[in-house]
């Protein structure tokens, strides 16, 4: 189905930072309230970039034909405070919210929706994949079902250091320090930022990175040099050196919730052999998963895709791997 302008509401305020989400809900035949399975699809953008209308719409519309509501929430974006801090507790407190009633207190005033509590799952792009996954662990009550797709993941690998002249070779060679510093100035946190690292724009905005604003130029200028670590979460070396309490693949238990991976073999900013060591860790620890590699793909090819494509029914065994678990929504 096509879908509407999604409803939002606001589901977070800490410091300034008034932070929302996009709520989208699936056809409903019905006059009587039904519970419909909630699943949460968290933008990506390096943890630095985006917001919650730039997820893929055609993803969206396949969450809503199989019956789900799917929340798309925005959370503050780093490095104005850290990753720990920022997205993930954002994110983490997003469940929370969803657990203690008030997604079905707002669903109350738009007809027969209410929430499945008992079947809540979450997946995300890029960063946004990496959120999904930091919901399976240090929660009260994690998602039942997980999915990334090419995420971020295992912190210790040396690849996240590793300059990518790739996109060095995009920067204009006059930016300074002192510019793209002026993000920390950036107050309160901000939730959005025009661009995304997967290409979507702000209805009018120029085709991608906008490097007169301090935010797109250090954004980029971080993954060039391969800092983003450093930048996100500045902190880290010296209280979390293991990167424990950030990385996914630092917590792989027999207890995390059934995951599923969707990576592009062909992907340069997180390197497919990132997405194949966390899956080794997480059949290792008897947790349910899978992985689908699809070929020839970049970073973010959830973006560009077209419905009917290779890549589209590849990318969906995750959606299907969901659906195992929590089941469609009421006809």
């Amino acid at each position: 189905m096509a879908i509407d302008k999604p409803l939002t509401t606001l589901y977070k305020e800490v410091q300034g930072s008034k932070i929302t989400t996009d709520i989208y809900l699936p056809p409903s035949g019905s006059a009587t309230p039904q519970k419909y399975p909630v699943v949460i699809n968290i933008h990506g953008g390096a943890f630095m970039l985006g917001h919650s209308r730039m997820v893929s719409i055609p993803q969206v519309n396949d969450c809503l034909d199989r019956g789900w509501i799917v929340v798309v929430p925005n959370h503050r974006l780093c490095p104005g405070v850290n990753l720990l801090e920022g997205p993930m507790q954002d994110i983490r407190d997003l469940l929370a919210w969803i657990h203690a009633g008030h997604l079905g207190t707002f669903l109350a005033e738009y007809g027969p929706y209410r929430a499945d509590l008992e079947n809540v799952a979450a997946f995300g792009t890029s960063s946004g994949g990496h959120l999904a996954l930091s919901l399976g662990f240090n929660t009260p009550k994690p998602p039942k079902a997980l999915l990334s797709l090419y995420g971020a993941v295992n912190f210790n690998d040396p690849l996240w250091s590793k300059p990518l002249p790739h996109v060095g070779a995009k920067l204009p060679p006059n930016l300074s320090t002192d510019f793209i510093n002026k993000v920390y100035a950036e107050k309160p946190v901000p939730t959005d930022s025009s661009v995304s690292l997967e290409g979507q724009i702000e209805s009018g905005a120029s085709k991608g990175p906008n490097f007169s604003q301090p935010r797109d130029a250090f954004a980029f200028t971080q993954i060039a040099a391969g800092t983003v670590l450093s930048a996100i979460y500045p902190e880290g070396q010296s209280i979390d050196p293991e990167y424990r309490q950030v990385d996914p693949a630092q917590t792989v238990s027999s207890t995390f919730p059934p995951t599923y991976i969707v990576h592009g073999t062909a992907d340069t900013l997180v390197p497919i052999d990132l997405s194949r060591e966390y899956f080794k860790r997480l059949k290792e620890a008897g947790v349910k998963c899978g992985m689908t590699e699809v070929p020839g793909e970049e970073h973010t090819f959830a973006a560009t895709m077209k419905v009917g494509s290779q890549t589209w029914w590849l990318q969906r065994e995750g959606f299907d791997f969901l659906e195992e678990i929590i089941g469609k929504g009421p006809k």
